[in-house]
């Protein structure tokens, strides 16, 4: 069945939206963290507009985001003043990548630099990912498995305006969330994710805080990120499909849950190794495109 994507402006057949946040859904049950980072690629693949897939993924990431922190908030696991921190230096990150989305589009070159962003992105945590988990298996196999520190102190934790986070049992700088917001905001506007596999590394390993924390905090910042870049898209640029949006948000809360029943099928290590490489095949596929000469090196614009 066709549906017609009034703001991507061309037909696509549902079950394919539907499939493919599913595929999504299932990942995003099985590892714990958000797909934005594969969805929006994904969806270039099938056609959809650059900006489109952008804004329409980050909109995407609210619903279940919201869902998220309510389980979380009920469990006693949102430190509430570092997630308000996080979500202030996501707002103005967000607000800032909005712009240089702004900028990228006036100039034709946003297509290339989402692309090309994803790319290096999805190669980089890809690689990092893969040869962590390989070494992993390799360890539990040989029964080498042993616990390292988490976090260590560095300079940055010794940055001014020190305060006390009591939740999370921190006192640290707040520059130092400050600016991870800032980061995860930027590249929420500019790739359309929520950032959860940049932030939550960040929150363990720089600021420290406490594993049963991270998730429900960084949650709770996603929300505001999202819903800031959404409202910006919608307004200024006129990207967001909500249509589109709506598709892949059912088809990925009907695939959490199959996720979340195949998590406990394998391990821990197994599980990051299968999802390393699925980061890979797309940077490379995005790597391709980049390379690759279109069949058609014409094109036909309207100057306005």
């Amino acid at each position: 069945m066709y549906i017609y994507l009034p703001i991507a402006e061309q037909p696509i057949h549902a079950l394919v939206v539907l499939g493919i946040g599913w595929l999504i859904g299932v990942i995003m049950g099985m590892v714990g963290i958000g797909g934005g980072f594969l969805l929006t690629p994904l969806m270039i693949f099938f056609g959809i507009p650059s900006p489109v897939a952008v804004a329409s993924v980050a909109n995407q990431i609210v619903a279940p985001s919201v869902s998220g922190v309510l389980s979380h908030w009920k469990s006693g696991n949102v430190d509430i003043k570092m997630g308000i921190i996080l979500l202030l230096g996501g707002v103005l990150g967000s607000s800032i990548g909005v712009l240089i989305f702004n900028v990228l589009n006036n100039i034709g070159q946003l297509d290339l630099v989402i692309k090309f962003s994803y790319f290096l992105f999805l190669s980089a945590i890809g690689t990092l990912m893969f040869i962590e988990s390989l070494r992993l298996i390799i360890r539990v196999r040989k029964g080498k498995v042993t616990r390292g520190k988490l976090h260590q102190h560095n300079w940055l934790h010794g940055l001014p305006f020190k305060t006390r986070f009591r939740k999370s049992k921190l006192y640290i700088s707040v520059l130092l969330p400050l600016l991870i917001g800032v980061i995860v905001g930027i590249l929420a506007a500019l790739m359309g994710i929520g950032g959860g596999f940049i932030i939550v590394p960040a929150m363990i390993y720089l600021l420290g805080m406490p594993t049963s924390l991270v998730v429900g905090t960084s949650l709770f910042q996603i929300i505001f990120v999202a819903s800031n870049t959404t409202i910006l898209q919608a307004s200024q640029n006129q990207t967001v499909d909500i249509v589109l949006a709506f598709l892949l948000l059912l088809g990925s809360v009907i695939g959490v849950q199959f996720g979340s029943r195949f998590s406990n099928l394998m391990k821990g290590e197994h599980l990051r190794f299968f999802l390393s490489i699925i980061i890979l095949l797309v940077g490379f596929k995005l790597f391709s495109d980049l390379i690759t000469i279109p069949k058609d090196i014409f094109s036909i614009i309207v100057l306005k």
